[in-house]
């Protein structure tokens, strides 16, 4: 098994655009140049919301299954 331990890609854009927002090639809002590390955050959160909603609605149905017996 190999073991990896170096930067993603998404934090080597991180550092590239820091690189570029600080020698003046791009001018863009901080929270642009910083969108590739909330990349992980979003899809955490997205698969977050989703299971949580797969098992709201189950306990919502499983318990409108039992209250009409």
């Amino acid at each position: 098994m190999s073991k990896s331990s170096g930067v993603s890609f998404l934090g080597l854009l991180t550092i590239l655009f820091i690189g570029l927002k600080l020698t003046g090639y791009v001018m863009w809002s901080w929270w642009l140049v910083l969108l590739p590390l909330y990349g992980p955050l979003a899809i955490v959160a997205t698969v977050s919301l989703v299971v949580f909603m797969f098992a709201f609605t189950y306990a919502l149905f499983a318990n409108g299954k039992k209250s009409k017996k």
